[in-house]
């Protein structure tokens, strides 16, 4: 391990709550103006949502994921513009929607294009399975090939599948809400200590996503991408990736496929040899899983103005 190697990580949804980012908007214009680009673009008042509205509101899709990722960039932005960060990561990563929060760090897509995209994207998540029709949930202390397994046996025609390696003994299986009951009804059978279903209104991260892909891709081809300034460790594959096909590619099929959380840490640990992470956003989910997948890693995260102060105390170091 490298004392002076880190990643920068961006959070997916989950992570979000009423207030989240507040005290950077008051406190830095960096911030300001980041989440009203964000307001500017979607044509309507997110921060309002974000600072003061319903949880409710705030968790649908379509408002979760450009609200975590502005958040995200307007704490990466204070970092940069107004701490004096110096912004060298071995690489960049995110979960889910985190990914493409990653892909405007490192300036693959412009913010305004970006936050466009993932509000569309939670819009499509939605429209793909009518609501009550799909569910998710955690299997906890359950290994990977044992989930594999009761979802292969519970719904041999794919009804259910590993959606989330979030971290060892916890994966999030997808799919049709008949099997995911089953699925928890049976978890304890499989060596499950129990299946935990999600408050989620869609099976993200299955088969039944493609509707939403599809409309994704077309999406993608009327923006513009460039090549990444910092490597991205693909959700799909948890390999690095930098050109703008492969990125596309690999967010295509992220739509539907498992993001593979535990394999990315463990290829950014064990190869990049990277033991410093920073976790860029609202909330500790993403440092949580880390340290799960990996002991003795040093992690940061938040979004506070001092949280972020401490982030950058730490990136000097590194």
């Amino acid at each position: 391990m490298s004392e002076n190697k880190y990643a920068l990580c961006f959070p997916g949804q989950g992570s979000q709550t009423v207030g989240m980012g507040k005290e950077i908007y008051e406190a830095f214009h960096a911030a300001k103006d980041v989440f009203d680009e964000a307001d500017d673009t979607l044509n309507f008042h997110l921060k309002d949502l974000i600072f003061n509205g319903d949880e409710k509101e705030l968790t649908l899709t379509e408002n979760s994921q450009p609200a975590i990722m502005t958040v995200s960039i307007a704490a990466l932005r204070v970092l940069v513009n107004e701490m004096g960060a110096n912004i060298n990561p071995v690489c960049c990563a995110g979960h889910s929607l985190g990914e493409y929060t990653a892909l405007a760090a490192s300036e693959v897509l412009n913010f305004r294009d970006a936050v466009q995209l993932v509000h569309k994207r939670g819009l499509f998540m939605q429209e793909a399975v009518p609501e009550g029709k799909g569910a998710m949930a955690a299997m906890l202390g359950l290994d990977d090939d044992g989930v594999k397994k009761l979802c292969k046996d519970l719904a041999p025609n794919g009804e259910i599948q590993p959606a989330n390696f979030n971290s060892p003994g916890q994966v999030v299986i997808s799919g049709l809400s008949e099997f995911i009951d089953k699925a928890i009804e049976n978890a304890k059978t499989y060596g499950a200590k129990k299946g935990v279903k999600l408050n989620v209104s869609a099976p993200f991260h299955s088969v039944y996503m493609k509707p939403a892909a599809e409309k994704l891709k077309s999406e993608f081809e009327k923006i513009s991408w460039n090549t990444a300034k910092f490597d991205i460790i693909a959700n799909v594959s948890a390999k690095p990736v930098k050109n703008p096909d492969e990125i596309r590619d690999c967010l295509y099929r992220q739509t539907f496929s498992p993001v593979l959380w535990s394999q990315s840490v463990a290829y950014m640990a064990d190869t990049l040899e990277i033991n410093n992470y920073f976790e860029i956003g609202a909330g500790e989910v993403l440092s949580g899983l880390i340290k799960r997948c990996k002991k003795g890693m040093n992690l940061f995260s938040g979004a506070t103005p001092e949280k972020l102060e401490i982030i950058r105390e730490e990136l000097e170091k590194c």
